[in-house]
């Protein structure tokens, strides 16, 4: 199967695409994150979000270490073609690495941050390394 779907996207300089992250049902953002040509392919092939780790340089299947994967229920391209937009079933209800649900949970109010998400897990029982 031809793969020019991929040649439409405006990648950066570096190869790759901003993805924002979009819970099906409520509309929550969750989370933002980078896509290259390969995590875009797998995610389309698989129904599994994968993105790019720019700090680990390295393809990230979300959940492949605490388990909470995101199911693919719809991904956009915007109008210049240059973001994405993931709308996802999010397992275990975490999507943050804290622990929370989303990755915007601080709110500015009064020039200050507040977080307004509580911790539904902690990190640590999250991300166990044995």
């Amino acid at each position: 199967m031809s793969e020019s779907w991929l040649n439409k996207v405006n990648w950066t300089h570096d190869g790759l695409v901003p993805v924002v992250v979009q819970e099906a049902g409520t509309g929550q953002m969750l989370m933002f994150a980078w896509m290259d040509r390969e995590a875009l392919r797998l995610t389309e092939e698989t129904g599994h979000a994968v993105y790019w780790s720019r700090s680990r340089k390295k393809l990230w299947h979300k959940g492949e270490e605490s388990g909470h994967v995101q199911l693919v229920k719809e991904i956009r391209l915007d109008c210049d073609e240059d973001v994405l937009l993931l709308t996802v079933e999010q397992i275990g209800g975490i999507a943050c690495h804290t622990g929370r649900h989303s990755c915007f949970f601080q709110k500015l109010e009064n020039r200050q941050w507040i977080s307004d998400q509580p911790v539904l897990k902690d990190p640590e029982e999250i991300y166990r390394h044995e």
